[in-house]
């Protein structure tokens, strides 16, 4: 093998410095400031509600919101526990709807927009309602389980369009390259079209998380004890409503910031990948 000399060569090293997602661009600058700001408030705030002392309902001065905090956030478990399970049901069944919208098969593609229009159409509480009441007079179906299909079966609808609007977004000659080259149809959309698919969609799919993860506290209609249920059964023992419900307000606020920027993270990420 002959040695090459760098010093007379026109090799050169290129080393690329990508943009990361920790560092913001000036795009996105302002809004990464708003974040932080709303963050460090949100932290500001739990930690005067971790050492304040207020005077509590017994007459006792003591750590009040410490004692809510303790007591709310017991229903975390049941809160992810929910939006996890509720998430990878409804991507699933949004793979299917987003196919089925883009199918040339007539009746698949019928099928798949009447389930979007339909259970976009009904409000998320009346479809949770309808599955652990109304079913449960035929069906024996436990809390957690009626949860998570209500909410897998609403977002659904809401993924089917996000994936349709997916597999839409990818240049229609890749279908028409793979085509050419022998591909089936089926295998093209396997082995072509969907991966792309993907990529388009996970910011999307990151931001559903956020909504579902909030939606999920309409569990509590049911008698889950996830946080809001656990600030609600405080309330009516102590009918501290406003120090209650701001505590919960304020745990929610700090998930839902971690996890946004968790998805403007992977977003800024891909972005820099290509």
């Amino acid at each position: 093998m002959a040695e090459i000399d760098p010093q007379k060569t026109d090799v050169k090293t290129v080393i690329e410095v990508h943009d990361g997602a920790l560092i913001p661009n000036k795009s996105n600058r302002r809004i990464l400031d708003s974040w932080r700001v709303t963050f460090g408030l949100a932290l500001l705030l739990l930690a005067i509600a971790l050492i304040a002392q207020v005077k509590k309902p017994n007459g006792e001065v003591g750590h009040l919101y410490l004692e809510i905090i303790q007591v709310v956030i017991k229903g975390l478990p049941v809160t992810f526990e929910v939006t996890i399970f509720a998430i990878i049901g409804s991507v699933f069944i949004g793979v299917f709807a987003g196919l089925g919208q883009v199918t040339r098969i007539k009746i698949f593609n019928l099928i798949a927009g009447v389930y979007v229009e339909l259970i976009r159409g009904i409000p998320l509480l009346v479809q949770l309602i309808f599955i652990y009441f109304a079913l449960g007079r035929f069906l024996r179906i436990e809390g957690v389980l009626a949860a998570i299909i209500a909410l897998s079966i609403c977002y659904g609808a809401y993924m089917g369009e996000i994936f349709r609007a997916g597999i839409q977004a990818v240049d229609t000659g890749q279908m028409e390259a793979a085509l050419a080259l022998g591909m089936s149809h089926s295998k093209a959309m396997r082995k072509i079209i969907f991966p792309q698919t993907i990529k388009i969609v996970l910011p999307a799919i990151g931001n559903e998380f956020i909504a579902m993860l909030k939606d999920s506290s309409l569990v509590s209609v049911i008698a889950l004890r996830d946080v809001l249920r656990r600030g609600r059964e405080y309330i009516a023992r102590t009918f501290l409503s406003l120090e209650t419900m701001a505590v919960v307000a304020l745990i929610y606020l700090i998930i839902t910031l971690i996890l946004s920027r968790l998805v403007a993270i992977i977003e800024e990420r891909m972005k820099t990948n290509g």
